[in-house]
């Protein structure tokens, strides 16, 4: 049973990596080798999307002029985005959590929660950039063709006779490396989304004063185990670098607002 997962992964991993293509990343500037195709990609993210929605413990927000409201932004943010080539689709959950996130091939969904916590269309703009961000750099992608290359690297480890003290190593290894790249890519994601805001016309510092909020959600929450694994910058970092992205400043009190580790 075990051999026969193993060769269902990689039948998997080839039905998606398919041919390697090099591509340019408007996100970063740099040429990037893909093993799934924009076309594939966004298949992916509209067969996931149907999932989501078709789901019947899952319910998008009844009130149109909310999610009128939040499609108008997506799509003045979308307009200047570097990537033209993914129609964003946006959708609002009816549920209390602050929250959002970004499917690949550009569907975007926030919840209710998060848009009522907003004071500002600017606020509301800064979390559309962010995701719309991890769509250009197709941060959700590069994961996903990390998980899979992961996968046969199991394979052939397995078959070369690898220890399992090894193999703990390699995964404990491959587990931080990961959660390293997801922290880089909000970091970059949050870059991109001061740029987008500023060329759509939002306020930037708005991203400030939202996670500000998004801040104090987080000290109403119990406090989380495995803090070593955490995929997310601090709220503080954030608002740190941010801060220091825009006006190249930072003061005492950026450092107070960082939890001890």
């Amino acid at each position: 049973m075990r051999v026969i997962c193993y060769i269902y992964s990689i039948v998997m991993a080839v039905f998606l990596f398919g041919c390697v293509n090099q591509e340019y990343n408007a996100a970063t500037g740099k040429e990037d080798l893909m093993f799934i195709s924009t076309e594939k990609e966004i298949s992916m993210g509209r067969g996931i999307a149907e999932s989501i929605e078709k789901n019947p413990q899952i319910k998008l927000d009844p009130d149109p002029l909310m999610t009128e409201r939040v499609a108008n932004i997506g799509a003045k943010i979308a307009s200047v985005s570097d990537r033209k080539e993914v129609n964003y689709t946006f959708r609002v959950f009816d549920e209390d959590e602050v929250n959002a996130f970004a499917l690949p091939g550009g569907y975007i969904y926030v919840y209710k929660g998060l848009v009522d916590r907003v004071e500002s269309d600017d606020e509301l703009a800064s979390v559309l950039a962010h995701e719309m961000a991890h769509v250009v750099a197709r941060h959700s992608v590069k994961r996903l063709q990390g998980g899979l290359g992961y996968t046969l690297m199991q394979v052939l480890m397995v078959f070369s006779g690898t220890t399992t003290q090894d193999f703990g190593k390699i995964n404990a290894a491959f587990g931080q490396l990961i959660m390293s790249y997801s922290r880089e890519d909000e970091a970059l994601a949050d870059r991109m989304a001061v740029r987008y805001l500023k060329r759509a016309g939002y306020d930037p510092m708005a991203m400030i004063s939202f996670l500000k909020k998004l801040q104090q959600v987080n000290k109403e929450e119990p406090i989380r185990p495995y803090r070593n694994y955490r995929s997310h910058p601090y709220v503080a970092d954030r608002i740190r670098m941010i801060k220091q992205h825009l006006t190249g400043e930072i003061d005492f009190s950026d450092y107070m607002n960082e939890p001890v580790e």
